[in-house]
């Protein structure tokens, strides 16, 4: 069993009260955490507010050298990481593998970008009313980040934070998902031990509402990255004040295979982006509109394909999907089934609950009314939409209060270019599922599915402020 501890900046505090976190797919004690209060995030900014001075006045060189330190920590200790990964949230260790993997990666994309990060020289002789003037701007740290992370990537999610508010020259105070505690502190360890740190720019606090709060609504930050649900973000959004606001929220991720795609490959692939970490994912694929001449051969396909993962133990290396974060999640999904089949719905595969396990799910012949492609399912359920060609589904998929990511299926040059442009979303994904992220891409939504952007490049400009200077 482990126990995550608080880091006030650079010193560790252990705590005798305790909050427990168990194992979603066998119940059993996965780690420990402090029970943090309000007073707690109020001291934890205190330290990044004197913090961040010397942190702003850091050698980018020191930065750079303390990310590809802990890249080279994370690399050394990359099993015992997956191992706690799958403790805390049951992914199924294969993925969590691929995780840490991603994390590597992401913290060594942001040391290379932080490299070239510049301002740029502006002709202010351009204009008839200018004149010639040496002027330019350049980027500065913005203060101090507050960083709020969830539990379906509670590792490299916390990376796209920390490496570029970090580099950018913040300080900044970590609050990872309750329901991965010692994922999120170990990973911060790495960072506070390593020779090239800061003293007291990273602190890390524990806990839900009350701990949030009090680290949104504090006078001291000037940035807040959260990447949870809409619910939480409309709070965020509205008691933040007058800060920068980075949103990374919910989706309802769609597909359209075209008549014209590879069936089997589409197939294949759906199954994989809507079931991949039990649907877990911002960008599993929830929603697929099948062209009416395809439908029922795709159907077939994708119920073959699904049947093909392997559903059990997190533990088992060839496992490929395991327990959702709780029984009540389960139970909510299959509640949503339940409805969408009382209106009609077919449930062709899958649908079956035990306890935090829930089948991967596939139903046909779901209409638009239904909570299941209205709303974001977060589960391992995917529902099938027939449609008459390329213009109704880009109607149907954008027709949803969420932009993240969509896709299309189809050997059409002709649609794949109007696919990018008709396509009222953050990514569009052409010939692959919605699901698929490059963590040195720009990523983020637009409606509810958020505001501003991750990817090292598109971060570290989030944590940034842009100061003008001229020289006359």
């Amino acid at each position: 069993m482990n126990v995550a501890n608080i880091f006030f900046g650079s010193k560790e505090e252990k705590r005798e009260s305790l909050a427990a976190v168990l194992n979603p797919y066998d119940g059993t004690l996965a780690s420990k955490a402090p029970i943090c209060t309000a007073d707690d995030a109020k001291k934890a900014l205190e330290i990044a507010q004197k913090a961040k001075k010397e942190a702003k006045n850091s050698m980018l060189s020191q930065r750079i050298n303390w990310l590809l330190d802990v890249a080279r920590m994370l690399f050394e200790k990359k099993e015992e990481f997956a191992q706690n990964l799958t403790k805390e949230t049951a992914k199924p260790i294969a993925f969590s593998r691929i995780e840490v993997d991603r994390c590597i990666e992401t913290i060594k994309i942001t040391a290379s970008v932080a490299m070239t990060t510049v301002g740029e020289t502006i002709n202010t002789d351009a204009m008839s009313s200018g004149k010639k003037t040496n002027a330019f701007f350049i980027r500065e740290p913005a203060g101090v980040v507050v960083a709020i992370t969830p539990f379906n990537f509670p590792l490299n999610l916390v990376a796209h934070k920390l490496a570029p508010a970090l580099v950018a020259g913040n300080a900044v105070v970590l609050k990872p998902t309750p329901e991965a505690p010692y994922t999120g502190y170990s990973f911060a360890k790495l960072f506070i031990d390593s020779k090239f740190a800061i003293k007291d720019v990273l602190s890390v606090v524990y806990g839900d509402a009350e701990v949030g709060g009090a680290l949104v609504a504090s006078d001291i930050p000037r940035v807040i990255s959260f990447t949870g649900s809409v619910q939480v973000g409309k709070i965020i959004m509205a008691n933040a004040g007058i800060k920068k606001v980075s949103l990374e929220l919910g989706g309802n991720a769609a597909t359209f295979v075209e008549k014209t795609a590879d069936i089997a490959y589409a197939a294949k692939r759906c199954a994989y982006g809507a079931f991949a970490n039990s649907g877990q994912v911002c960008i599993s694929l929830q929603r697929i509109y099948v062209d009416e001449a395809i439908y029922e051969e795709f159907a077939q396909k994708i119920a073959e394909e699904s049947s093909k993962l392997k559903v059990g133990s997190c533990h088992e290396d060839d496992t490929f999907m395991s327990a959702l974060i709780s029984e009540q999640e389960a139970k909510r999904a299959k509640s949503w089934i339940d409805s969408a089949v009382q209106k009609g719905a077919r449930l062709i595969s899958g649908g079956e609950v035990n306890k935090t396990i829930l089948t991967p799910a596939i139903l046909a012949d779901v209409t638009d009314e239904m909570e299941i492609v209205c709303q974001e399912v977060f589960a391992p359920i995917v529902s099938l939409v027939k449609v008459n060609g390329f213009d109704e589904a880009v109607e149907k998929m954008n027709n949803s209060p969420y932009g993240l990511q969509f896709s299309i299926f189809t050997n059409s040059l002709t649609l794949t270019k109007r696919a990018i442009d008709e396509l009222e979303a953050g990514g569009v994904v052409i010939n692959d599922v919605p699901t698929v992220r490059f963590d040195i891409q720009p990523y983020g939504g637009i409606k509810l599915s958020g505001v501003g952007r991750e990817g090292a490049k598109y971060a570290i400009e989030e944590y940034t402020e842009i100061k003008s200077v001229v020289i006359c």
